[in-house]
């Protein structure tokens, strides 16, 4: 793999409680370790964004999605395995996730990546990864590398190189969200 070095050097940052900037299946986000809460913290204070909007996290696998939240399956994965955009669930009952990441409902929005990178980084490291887009809050969430403010790269431990030349524009992740009788809400298509 072509981005073995980055993957590499990203779980080093991640496991001393670093920042990382990465491409996911969407757009660049920041990332860190889920379950310590001075990197979230420091995301916050880096995107200048109140602490009562949660981020989420992503996941390599859907097996993984259990060890996040106590929602057992629902009709859920049946839905999303009918969307091809990536999508983002917001699941109530989060555990084993770094207080500050959890919304003040209990909730956690996880997402199952499909993307090769992510993937592989996901799975090295060992545990989920947070996720947030690469903008200050209030502004539009980067379209590629060249779309992301200078004080967010200064504000980050490591800048993955993988993809940094990709021009394409890419989207955010549509977001639903599964309720406590297992109804399913579209928050963003």
């Amino acid at each position: 793999m072509k981005f073995s070095i980055d993957i590499e050097k990203c779980i080093d940052v991640l496991e001393k409680g670093g920042l990382i900037l990465y491409p996911t299946d969407t757009v660049w986000g920041i990332g860190c370790d889920p379950t310590n809460e001075n990197p979230v913290d420091r995301i916050y204070k880096l995107k200048q964004r109140s602490a009562s909007k949660s981020m989420i996290i992503l996941v390599a696998d859907e097996s993984d999605i259990l060890m996040y939240t106590d929602s057992g399956p629902t009709k859920m994965y049946d839905y999303i395995k009918g969307i091809h955009k990536p999508t983002t669930v917001i699941y109530p009952n989060a555990k084993n996730l770094a207080a500050n990441l959890i919304n003040n409902d209990g909730s956690i929005a996880i997402r199952v990546v499909k993307d090769e990178f992510c993937s592989s980084l996901i799975q090295q490291f060992g545990k989920a990864l947070v996720s947030t887009s690469a903008n200050i809050s209030g502004y539009p969430a980067p379209g590629n590398f060249n779309d992301i403010d200078i004080l967010v790269r200064d504000g980050v431990d490591y800048i993955v190189t993988h993809k940094q030349d990709d021009e394409s524009i890419a989207s955010p992740s549509a977001i639903i969200s599964i309720k406590e009788n297992g109804d399913i809400e579209i928050i963003r298509s």
